[in-house]
């Protein structure tokens, strides 16, 4: 009797049990927090990538050594560093002193001495020439790629403000030693007849990876999300897990995470578009843009990809979960889908094909069968290595043929002892 006065007195107040109110209310908190937590998560496990795999380093840097706009910013600079070690007066000096001595008129030690800017561009089209042809040859790619892979270890100093290696952080600055680079062309300008060049001593200049007068924050943002680039995706999943489990509309309620977690990962790639644009514009004018731009796209690209392969997952669990609702389009799609596979089954007995065990095997355990094919396609996609927008893609559509498999060897006619060539005539919904 109490109890039926409870009803009455919720059906009178016209809403649920407060109970199920604040479950709602917590549900509803804790799909925005999965949502923040996903794009956190993204970004933490692109950083501790790129800080502690060596080979993801590397994978990310090396297609720069083939980048045209790289290629002439490093030029640039190995080119200023070598002519910064050049006296090109006293060179020209020492070349009318020589003119002398052979006893040629004293016009031409005057004409050499008037050439010293002629000389000095030409000396500038040899060196950049020399070092442009070292920078576009597979040489320099394999200088670059082993420069980075030996100083990766030094990237995690680099970010927490320490220095060493061959990737240092200077001031505001992230830049990588092109020193072996100098040193390639001063034996290719010795080659080449230009002895000055032997004297040259040992140098060290940098070529900016990454510039930013915010760099100090980048640093302590960069090592913390290193350190919970682990862990916080599985508190995504529990937060996410929590709120569905809370909800007393669960189905709708997956839905709405799974598209929470898609919109917050276009929200993350529309800052990354803004952000980039942000930060070429603030670069130093000396700096060139195509190569900054170059640099930030590379560095960027696998994070780009995660972003697509994680909006794809919630798209495809928002899909899944509303096509197993009851509304009507839901329904609709799974009675096409069953009355597909029911009339290939149909024609396979006509044929002569019959599942008998495996048929009434499958009818009895299909829901298990079901939640083993999601299981095996989940463990799948968390043990994949960085997987992509393609990977996705390619488990769904594994996925969806185990389950069209799962649907025509259910032969629920056979488990209940009739004619499986009638299994045609009559679609069943799963």
């Amino acid at each position: 009797m109490a109890d039926l006065q409870r009803r009455i007195a919720e059906l009178e107040g016209g809403g649920r049990p407060r109970r199920h109110r604040w479950r709602s209310v917590l549900s509803a908190v804790l799909v925005i927090l999965a949502a923040l937590l996903a794009v956190l998560s993204v970004v933490a496990v692109w950083t501790d990538s790129i800080v502690g795999d060596t080979d993801r380093y590397v994978d990310t840097v090396a297609p720069l050594a083939g980048d045209p706009a790289v290629q002439t910013a490093v030029t640039n600079r190995a080119t200023t560093v070598i002519l910064e070690q050049i006296d090109v007066k006293a060179l020209v000096g020492e070349l009318s002193a020589a003119a002398a001595q052979e006893g040629s008129p004293p016009a031409v030690a005057k004409l050499i001495g008037e050439l010293s800017g002629p000389i000095e561009n030409g000396l500038k089209e040899l060196v950049s020439a020399t070092v442009h042809r070292i920078v576009a040859s597979s040489a320099f790619e394999t200088l670059w790629t082993d420069a980075n892979r030996i100083g990766h270890r030094s990237l995690d100093k680099a970010l927490t403000g320490k220095g060493g290696g061959a990737v240092t952080l200077k001031g505001d600055q992230v830049a990588v030693d092109v020193g072996p680079l100098v040193e390639r062309a001063k034996d290719e300008l010795v080659k080449s007849g230009f002895s000055r060049a032997a004297s040259i001593p040992e140098v060290h200049s940098d070529f900016v990876v990454f510039s930013s007068d915010e760099l100090a924050k980048v640093k302590t943002y960069t090592r913390i999300l290193q350190i919970v680039g682990t862990w916080l995706p599985v508190v995504t999943v529990l937060v996410a897990a929590a709120a569905v489990l809370l909800a007393a509309h669960r189905r709708r309620v997956l839905v709405t995470t799974a598209l929470a977690v898609a919109f917050g990962m276009l929200v993350l790639g529309v800052s990354l578009t803004v952000f980039r644009g942000i930060y070429l514009d603030r670069l130093p004018a000396a700096v060139s843009q195509d190569a900054a731009a170059a640099v930030f796209d590379a560095l960027v690209r696998f994070l780009r990809a995660t972003i697509r392969a994680v909006a794809a997952v919630a798209l495809v669990t928002a899909c899944g979960a509303f096509l197993s609702g009851p509304s009507r389009p839901a329904a609709t799609v799974r009675r096409a889908c069953s009355g597909a596979v029911a009339s290939l089954r149909g024609a396979a007995g006509s044929a002569g094909l019959r599942l008998g065990a495996v048929g009434r095997f499958v009818h009895r355990h299909k829901r298990w069968i079901g939640g083993l094919i999601l299981a095996v396609a989940l463990i799948v996609l968390v043990t994949w290595s960085y997987p992509t927008t393609a990977v996705v893609l390619w488990i769904v559509a594994a996925v969806l043929a185990a389950f069209a498999v799962r649907e025509f060897l259910d032969d629920a006619d056979a488990a209940a002892g009739k004619d499986p060539r009638g299994a045609g005539k009559a679609p069943r919904p799963s």
